[in-house]
């Protein structure tokens, strides 16, 4: 069976997807700085060093790879975007980029497809944001965001580029919010739920475009079975949703009729989350008809039932 290189696999979506991988029989290899410190390895599953900083990185494993799938990079919601911080998430996706990139260039391997993860912070925010129209739908062909998040996934993008004139197919998946039981997104919106209070951002008329974790894995799995997937997919669910409406719909599947919808002022989040309030009050209506073309299907088209299948 084939190997899969994953960098990024002790995170949300690698953990995720390591699994899925195994029970259909691929081999996985995880890049990790502290291979040491796992303790679940099998012959199967094994992990192996590399640091982005040092540029240092295991040829073996290159070498051993059929596929490469790249998630590595710095939480970009973690921490308050100080200049350090906004520092370390660029680096840290474009020098591990460039470092796959150069170490498949420079040792012969017979690497297939390399699949890398990318965000729809790449398009910004619609008009909606602004309170001004409907919201336009972004696609895969729209030009990247002046801002923060849009330059960065430009060069998240631009660092895997080279991969393609050696002859290897290149995916790259804009992922929206993803949403899964095990963390993320969905565990911070849970937070204020303990105490019956369902917290709305700002006038909570922005568009969350999202995905399951689930559908996500899968559209890897498919990005790496598939031949006919080149280039940019937009990773979101059919039918993106209203702030608002995310929140009521997960208090009432949550607490039933047990809580009090509140809204969180602009000011406020801005006060407390600084720059990456944008992040939280923008607006972002991203077409996945792209990805449908391909013939994938959806699990969780919508956000019922996705949250359904993750809070019961």
């Amino acid at each position: 069976m084939s190997t899969i290189l994953i960098t990024g696999g002790t995170g949300l979506i690698g953990k995720a997807l390591t699994k899925a991988l195994l029970d259909k029989n691929y081999n996985v290899i995880i890049l990790t700085r502290n291979p040491d410190k796992q303790t679940v390895s099998t012959s199967r599953l094994s992990y192996t060093k590399w640091d982005v900083e040092k540029q240092v990185i295991d040829k073996d494993a290159i070498v051993r790879a059929d596929y490469i799938v790249h998630l590595a990079g710095t939480g970009v919601a973690e921490k308050r975007w100080t200049k350090k911080r906004k520092k370390e998430i660029v680096s840290s996706r474009v020098e591990s980029g460039k470092l796959i990139a150069d170490t498949l260039r420079t040792f012969p391997n017979n690497v297939k497809a390399v699949v890398i993860a990318s965000a729809i912070g790449f398009y910004g925010r619609d008009s909606l944001s602004f309170g001004e129209g409907q919201g336009e739908v972004f696609v895969e062909t729209d030009l990247p965001a002046n801002d923060f998040l849009g330059q960065t996934c430009k060069q998240w993008e631009e660092s895997m580029e080279t991969v393609t004139q050696l002859g290897k197919r290149l995916v790259k998946l804009r992922t929206g919010i993803v949403l899964s039981k095990e963390g993320g997104a969905l565990k911070e919106f849970l937070k204020p739920m303990r105490f019956g209070i369902a917290a709305i951002p700002g006038s909570g008329k922005q568009v969350i475009s999202w995905i399951h974790i689930d559908d996500l894995v899968r559209m890897y799995i498919a990005a790496i079975e598939n031949e006919n997937m080149n280039e940019v997919y937009n990773a979101v669910a059919p039918r993106p949703v209203s702030n608002k409406e995310f929140t009521l719909r997960l208090a009432k599947i949550k607490r039933g009729r047990f809580f009090v919808p509140i809204h969180v002022p602009s000011f406020i989040l801005k006060l407390v989350l600084g720059e990456m309030s944008i992040e939280v009050l923008k607006s972002a209506k991203v077409s996945c008809e792209k990805i449908q073309q391909t013939g994938f299907v959806f699990q969780y088209p919508s956000i019922e039932a996705a949250l359904k299948q993750l809070i019961r």
